[in-house]
């Protein structure tokens, strides 16, 4: 069963792989960057900062920080307990991947970037749609973010999917976490 699983992500991975082209490569290159998507955290921290108090941003950034380092910590944690090889380095595939400059010796399974981009995007999303009544745009983030490790033959589209799970449930847990702390701060509730 698991190596059939194993098969169809490679064959997936395959199928979306072949979709780049060359003339593109330097586009996938800068989108996964995390340092590219400056401007688009600098308007969710705007939308942020006009709905909460500076002290109720400095929680959630906290609650960022430490979901942040569960959430790759779990990450890493799998990766070496599957101890996956990437597409880049696996030898099936090696024949099939373009040197776009972005080949990595650490473990695939799972993704790391598709975890925390979706932990934190879950995370603002549950804050952001008490104010805004359609924040689900945040959600472009993880998408195309997690396609350019596809793309860049850096993970198996299984390696995403799981990514996402995970970021998913631990942007909800902390969220949950963050309400709690909330409700019990005097500070941030007039008497």
């Amino acid at each position: 069963m698991l190596d059939k699983l194993i098969a169809l992500d490679k064959k997936l991975f395959v199928f979306l792989y072949e979709l780049g082209s060359e003339k593109y490569d330097f586009l996938w290159l800068k989108i996964t960057k995390q340092i590219n998507w400056f401007p688009f955290f600098l308007v969710i921290l705007y939308l942020l900062i006009k709905k909460i108090s500076w002290k109720q941003m400095l929680v959630v950034v906290l609650f960022l920080a430490l979901l942040i380092t569960c959430t790759d910590q779990t990450a890493n944690l799998f990766k070496n307990g599957f101890q996956r090889l990437r597409p880049c380095n696996d030898f099936e595939l090696k024949s099939i991947i373009r040197n776009i400059g972005q080949f990595s010796s650490t473990y695939s399974f799972f993704s790391g970037h598709a975890a925390n981009s979706m932990a934190t995007m879950t995370f603002v999303f549950l804050i952001l749609r008490n104010f805004y009544t359609k924040p689900y745009w945040l959600f472009i983030f993880p998408l195309v973010f997690a396609y350019s490790r596809i793309y860049l033959g850096l993970h198996f589209p299984l390696d995403i999917i799981t990514g996402y799970s995970v970021g998913f449930l631990y942007g909800y847990l902390f969220y949950k976490l963050y309400k709690i702390f909330l409700k019990n701060q005097s500070l941030f509730y007039p008497c």
